[in-house]
């Protein structure tokens, strides 16, 4: 049995898409005894900023995810440390993946777009021979999850229940 999955979640802000995707993932581990360690980061962020509110009401929205204390996220830059610690960066966009492969070292085996991943990552493999098939592909903008900043409460629940599909997909997808 492999040691519990560390996951880095990544958006632009750190405020909305990476944040929604790490409370997701964090209560899937919890539902399914996984034990995953879940951080989410940015690419561009304002350091130590709250999540957005309309981030909050579209994660309040879906009842699977029952009770978190949302109001402790504070955003966070990626950096080396995080790069260091993961065993996948789930990117939100294309641009994220080229972001953190370009400037990381040792982050082009391991930065994925969750897209991508959760649509082609083959079933019957191991989560290390997944992983090593998508380190070496090209990220696909066509299936970049889009910011939800500056849109409205609908935009944000709709990119919160497309993030929480995937997130459910991926669960089954590594899932021991």
């Amino acid at each position: 049995m492999r040691p519990a999955l560390k996951i880095v979640t990544l958006c632009t802000g750190n405020v909305a898409r990476s944040v929604m995707l790490a409370y997701m993932l964090t209560t899937l581990s919890e539902a399914n005894g996984e034990g995953w360690q879940v951080r989410s980061a940015g690419t561009h962020v304002v350091e130590g900023s709250a999540m957005s509110a309309r981030t909050r009401d579209a994660l309040l929205g879906i009842e699977e995810l029952g009770h978190h204390h949302y109001s402790a996220h504070r955003s966070h830059q990626v950096d080396d440390e995080d790069i260091h610690w993961a065993d996948i960066v789930l990117a939100s966009e294309a641009l994220h993946v080229g972001y953190v492969r370009d400037r990381f070292e040792g982050a082009r085996g391991k930065t994925v777009q969750i897209h991508q991943f959760v649509r082609h990552a083959p079933l019957d493999e191991t989560f290390d021979v997944q992983l090593l098939e998508f380190a070496s592909m090209d990220p696909d903008a066509q299936l970049d999850v889009l910011d939800p900043a500056g849109g409205d409460d609908a935009t944000y629940r709709a990119c919160a229940h497309e993030l929480w599909e995937m997130a459910q997909v991926f669960a089954t997808v590594v899932g021991d």
